[in-house]
């Protein structure tokens, strides 16, 4: 498993067509999200900080994860779009993408960092879990073709 900062011709692309297959495969989660997904990285290739980053996990030379890190304002910052492949699921990959989020984000000078995810994504809950992150709001929401809660986790840098 490698992770490596997100550049290559291809990556901006992957991130939003995995998120589009994945979620509506496993979820059923209508194209709205995948538009979400593509203005989030649309917004960072467009325009981003040296206090932002991305990263890509590969698999014997695949893409199978990614993770971006964004300012949310001068003191927070922002983990969206973490993602990891099924095939590449129990190697670790998503806990190396937060590890490297979070690292970034605190060398970036961030105080905090918070992220926005829905309920019913165990796998990513445990992970946030291990990472320090606590569950500070829920919303219940029609989104993606659904109704979901969203939640908002927050921690300390």
């Amino acid at each position: 498993m490698r992770i490596r900062p997100l550049g290559k011709p291809g990556d901006l692309g992957w991130v939003v067509q995995a998120h589009g297959e994945l979620y509506a495969a496993e979820l059923g989660w209508d194209t709205s999200f995948e538009a979400m997904v593509a203005k989030i990285v649309g917004d960072y290739a467009a325009d981003h900080s040296e206090r932002e980053a991305a990263w890509i996990a590969e698999l014997d030379g695949d893409r199978v994860g990614c993770i971006f890190c964004v300012r949310e304002n001068d003191t927070t910052a922002k983990l969206r779009v973490l993602l990891v492949h099924p095939n590449a699921r129990g190697h670790g990959a998503g806990g190396k993408l937060v590890d490297t989020c979070v690292e970034f984000a605190r060398q970036a000078g961030y105080e905090r960092m918070v992220l926005w995810t829905v309920d019913g994504l165990a796998s990513a809950r445990k992970i946030y879990e291990a990472h320090g992150f606590e569950l500070v709001e829920e919303t219940p929401q029609r989104s993606f073709g659904h109704d979901v809660i969203g939640q908002l986790w927050a921690r300390d840098l």
